[in-house]
């Protein structure tokens, strides 16, 4: 019999780590594996788009008047009592994120069950409190098994931690984007899409610097998504106090769109005209990939993580990270360039075709066999 596989999320939100947990969810309950997405948040609302494989929503905390530590912990303490009492059920908890690793691991100590836990660790958050900075630590180095979606956190998951680990790349399901809603409002000018909402490690504000450089017509920058389990409000409120002075209005030149549907991002995939994403950190960059499968033009940054997979001038831009000035004149160049916009799509769609979930799936289902000694699935 097949390894009985729960898949762990701390969230609901369409997050990178959550659409991933999806996206592999569904892969392989295509392929005959038993699979069951444990998810935390609002079990009236359920997850933000229909899946084809079985899932239970955890009601998660209150989030209002609580701080990160106590609304990490109190999730712990959620989600870790919802596997007990299901426990049986599986041979391997598959958590995605340090909560529910953290839940995983409690899980299995308070039933003393045999149940396998296996790790994606797809980043490590910069937590500033000495309880959160242990509890990721041990949600890193207890779990049986640790995987990473890249070959840059698994050097760093090997510095830092001594924990070795297997790399199992991002994936992107087109599928995913096949109905397009069109954005509500359009522009004259250029259009810049940046997705994951104004974050430090996004590099938000060297996109709204790169911006206020751009001559006219000046293009308008949309920045789609931004839920998170953390605060990123006074990031946030900083980095738009900053548009008066670099001559941008708030609302007109940098527009938030908020969270979306898969139907509403395909929307502003395709009437983008380049995606700006000079992130300083990644696990894996899975928006990039999602933007070359749709034939937008990427401009990134010169992070490691992406080297992996873009490489400057030939699918992407890769201006160096943190860095204004270059990210403008890469932006520019896509814009005006003859040609370079082309050759990045064609080049991107080419790159984006390789990272399929069918593959994720089967490399997932050789750690999950080898995990319990399971045989795989008949074919």
């Amino acid at each position: 019999m097949p390894p009985r596989v729960a898949l762990l999320s701390h969230s609901t939100t369409p997050r990178g780590g959550h659409v991933h947990t999806l996206g592999l969810g569904e892969a392989l309950h295509r392929a005959g594996l038993p699979v069951h997405l444990v998810a935390m948040g609002d079990p009236d609302k359920g997850l933000y788009r229909p899946v084809d494989l079985p899932f239970t929503v955890v009601r998660g905390p209150a989030r209002e008047g609580t701080t990160l530590e106590q609304r990490v912990f109190a999730s712990i303490d959620l989600m870790a009592a919802a596997l007990a009492a299901r426990i049986d059920e599986f041979d391997v908890l598959h958590a995605q994120d340090c909560i529910a690793a953290s839940a995983a691991l409690r899980a299995r100590d308070l039933t003393g069950s045999p149940v396998r836990v296996l790790r994606t660790a797809h980043h490590v958050d910069d937590f500033t409190t000495r309880a959160l900075i242990d509890c990721q630590r041990r949600a890193i180095v207890e779990p049986d098994r640790v995987l990473v979606v890249s070959e840059q956190w698994r050097r760093i998951l090997r510095a830092d931690y001594g924990v070795e680990t297997t790399v199992v790349p991002n994936a992107v399901d087109t599928a995913r984007f096949a109905v397009a809603e069109p954005p509500p409002w359009t522009t004259d000018g250029p259009l810049l899409l940046a997705v994951g909402g104004i974050e430090p490690r996004k590099g938000s504000t060297v996109a709204f610097r790169a911006l206020a450089q751009l001559g006219a017509p000046r293009p308008v920058l949309a920045i789609v998504g931004g839920h998170s389990f953390q605060d990123f409000a006074p990031y946030r409120d900083a980095a738009l106090a900053e548009l008066p002075s670099l001559g941008l209005v708030d609302g007109v030149d940098v527009v938030e769109v908020g969270t979306v549907t898969d139907a509403q991002l395909a929307g502003w995939y395709a009437a983008a005209d380049v995606l700006c994403y000079p992130s300083l950190v990644e696990g894996f960059g899975l928006v990039t990939i999602e933007a070359m499968s749709q034939g937008l033009p990427v401009v990134a940054s010169d992070i490691d993580v992406f080297g992996e997979y873009l490489v400057d001038g030939v699918n992407a831009l890769l201006p160096a990270a943190g860095d204004a000035d270059a990210l403008a004149v890469a932006l520019r160049r896509v814009l005006e360039e003859p040609g370079l916009a082309d050759r990045l799509r064609g080049a991107g769609e080419t790159t984006a075709q390789s990272y399929t979930w069918a593959a994720a799936a089967a490399a997932h289902e050789h750690v999950y066999t080898e995990l319990t000694g399971a045989p795989p699935p008949p074919r």
